[in-house]
């Protein structure tokens, strides 16, 4: 061996275990820095990984240039996005409309279930549904014509409606430039490293496609069985609208489902005929939430995840303190890739 020259041959020293965890927590730094731009690139990139196998495959099986089979997925999606849009904004601001305009019939059915008739004290003042609901109805008015907070909602308007179109514009970068990043990525790793990560990433593609996959089809039950109960059972109007917002907010965990509860249940308790429709309502909505916890959810998501529910709510709830939304989103996939991470760690322990 030549003086003052490693051997080539000779063994690279370990890394430090604690390299890891700083890494880590350097990207979990800074994607808390970034984390009120991060949803359009959360929402897209998911989007893309989804779409990008059948548009390589659309690809490799003809003569056609990749590009045109990555235009005509993202046409494609921006109009089943339109189409949900034209039907469901009018009927959305039609119902918000009528909600606004009455706020104290809606709250005052809605309590008279829980209490009926019956007064009950607070604070030594004697309380019944109509006062209650006067009350909220109040408070909701002082709400709406509060300057502040006008403003405040049409910002997070603004901000909503900036974020949906960067996800459109992040979503086709990803479509068209698919394979280029995905070697930029790869080539950003260090050579050594590189047969450790494509081990991981042929371990953790398959799970993770998989858990988004399931995610998909319990976003579709939910929307088949919330037509079912609020359109045949329950005959409410805009059964449909209400329907496909049910399985849109199964996509945010904890958060989603409560909302997509109480928006039906706003509209279901303006539209009952009396105390049994609102009780059938309830009903509706417990046999629902059991359906995809119980059954539905974890049958699809069981083989692909295989996480105890206690670490689920851990992450959902991690996630959403430092990451917000983006958090939940991505707080499964990142406790299925240190999974997968520490099942290739004890291989390799065992092997060795």
């Amino acid at each position: 061996m030549t003086p003052g020259r490693p051997d080539a041959g000779a063994a690279r020293p370990p890394i430090p275990a604690i390299v890891p965890l700083l890494i880590a927590a350097a990207i979990l730094g800074f994607l808390y820095v970034i984390r009120s731009i991060l949803l359009p690139f959360v929402l897209g990139g998911i989007v893309a990984y989804l779409c990008t196998p059948l548009i390589d495959s659309m690809a490799r099986h003809s003569r056609v240039h990749r590009w045109v089979f990555a235009l005509a997925v993202l046409l494609a999606l921006m109009a089943i996005a339109g189409l949900v849009g034209y039907l469901g904004v009018p009927t959305a601001l039609h119902e918000l409309v009528a909600l606004a305009a009455n706020p104290r019939e809606v709250i005052d059915g809605f309590v008279r279930v829980l209490l009926g008739n019956r007064s009950f004290s607070i604070g030594g003042a004697s309380l019944n549904a109509a006062q209650i609901a006067a009350r909220a109805a109040s408070g909701l008015s002082s709400i709406v014509t509060n300057g502040d907070r006008m403003f405040a909602a049409a910002l997070t308007g603004f901000t909503a409606l900036f974020e949906l179109i960067l996800t459109w514009v992040i979503l086709g970068y990803l479509l068209f430039d698919a394979p280029r990043l995905s070697q930029g990525l790869l080539w950003a790793i260090a050579p050594r490293r590189r047969p450790a990560f494509l081990r991981f990433w042929r371990r953790f593609d398959p799970i993770l496609r998989r858990y988004f996959i399931g995610i998909a089809l319990v976003v579709l039950y939910a929307s088949v069985a919330a037509y079912i109960g609020l359109g045949v059972f329950l005959g409410l109007h805009h059964a449909l609208l209400l329907a496909m917002m049910t399985g849109l907010l199964e996509l945010l965990p904890l958060i989603g489902p409560v909302s997509s509860a109480v928006l039906a249940g706003l509209v279901a308790v303006r539209e009952a005929a009396g105390a049994s429709a609102i009780l059938a309502f309830i009903l509706y909505a417990i046999a629902l939430r059991l359906s995809i916890d119980q059954f539905f959810g974890p049958l699809v998501l069981g083989q692909a995840a295989r996480v105890r529910p206690v670490l689920v709510i851990f992450c959902f709830l991690s996630g959403g303190i430092l990451l917000g939304i983006s958090g939940i989103i991505l707080a499964v996939p990142v406790a299925l890739a240190v999974k997968v991470t520490l099942a290739l760690r004890n291989e390799q322990f065992f092997e060795a």
